[in-house]
């Protein structure tokens, strides 16, 4: 069992992270923010140590980790991935300053590993799959303080021991998503025999399912192989529209009703090329994404019918009236 440290535990991914760690026998310890949201652990909170933290806050950040020593450090806190999230300054807050005070202070713990949560925001708007090597464009506030951590993660890595090694994700999603997203409100919505309110039915992702994502993480943490810093694209190599989801959706769900196209407004990282290019991630850490959007669908379908508190949370994320029923 190592010691391991999780932020953005009590999040999406972080919760299916803090899961597969439990699993696998270790007891990870949690930096969560002061009031922070808890539903998504509730039920392992027995097999977790919380520790209510503010990672701008670097001196008591400092003696957390000292008390803790762990092995593994995976940072997963951040801010502006949803489009409600629109503060700059908590973005810098939160994915620049904390970045910087958590490296800091697990250095001085002496961890051994450190992963870092980046984007696919990092690139900005591309017109192919762009490769870790690419030099970025970011043109969104979230991505510019992404670039910005994982720039300091680099950095870190030339002159410090530790294993230092940053995931860009691409559109992670499966059990425990923000209820208001893309792929819990088809599954609403489609339950209801309707659709949500859709964008451009041409938009693009490269959607790839938690547990991929978390299989990632893991195998970031034991590479022993790659240069110092290194980074590595985690998506599927498989772009969706938005329109292609729509009719798997339909598919899976039985949905006989037709969807409304452009009834939710563009968001600031819309666009209609969005594809990872993952041949690192196979080459050095032996990780390929190992669902498709329509399985990995249909088992987040399975996941949220067969709870019935989380089936209700989700249910009023998207009130009836809404939809007009």
């Amino acid at each position: 069992m190592k010691r391991v440290v999780v932020t953005g535990g009590t999040g999406f991914v972080g919760a299916n992270l803090v899961r597969r760690l439990i699993g696998a026998g270790h007891r990870p310890d949690l930096l969560v923010r002061p009031g922070f949201t808890s539903w998504r652990i509730d039920a392992i909170r027995d097999d977790v140590t919380i520790h209510e933290v503010n990672l701008g806050d670097r001196t008591s950040l400092t003696a957390t980790l000292d008390q803790v020593r762990p092995t593994w450090i995976f940072h997963l806190a951040t801010h502006g991935a949803y489009s409600w999230e629109t503060d700059p300054a908590e973005m810098i807050r939160t994915n620049v300053v904390g970045t910087a005070n958590l490296l800091a202070a697990g250095l001085t713990a002496g961890v051994e590993v450190f992963v870092n949560s980046g984007s696919s925001l990092e690139y900005g708007r591309q017109d192919h799959a762009p490769a870790e090597t690419e030099p970025g464009c970011p043109d969104t506030p979230y991505g510019i303080t992404k670039a910005a951590a994982t720039a300091l993660c680099v950095n870190a890595s030339r002159s410090c021991p530790a294993r230092i090694r940053t995931l860009r994700l691409y559109s992670a999603y499966g059990p425990f998503e923000d209820p208001r997203r893309f792929v819990p409100s088809l599954i609403v919505h489609g339950g209801r025999g309707v659709f949500p309110p859709l964008v451009d039915h041409r938009i693009a992702r490269d959607y790839v399912f938690v547990e991929d994502v978390v299989d990632a993480y893991l195998r970031a943490a034991e590479d022993t192989s790659a240069e110092a810093g290194a980074i590595y694209n985690v998506g599927t190599g498989v772009q969706t529209t938005v329109g292609e989801a729509v009719e798997i959706a339909r598919r899976v769900l039985g949905i006989a009703g037709r969807p409304t196209w452009g009834t939710m407004p563009p968001r600031a990282w819309d666009t209609h090329s969005w594809i990872a290019d993952v041949r690192k991630a196979r080459v050095v850490l032996g990780w390929t994404a190992n669902r498709s959007f329509e399985d990995g669908f249909t088992r987040t379908v399975a996941w949220l019918t067969g709870d019935r508190a989380l089936r209700e949370r989700y249910e009023a994320a998207w009130p009836r009236a809404a939809d007009g029923q």
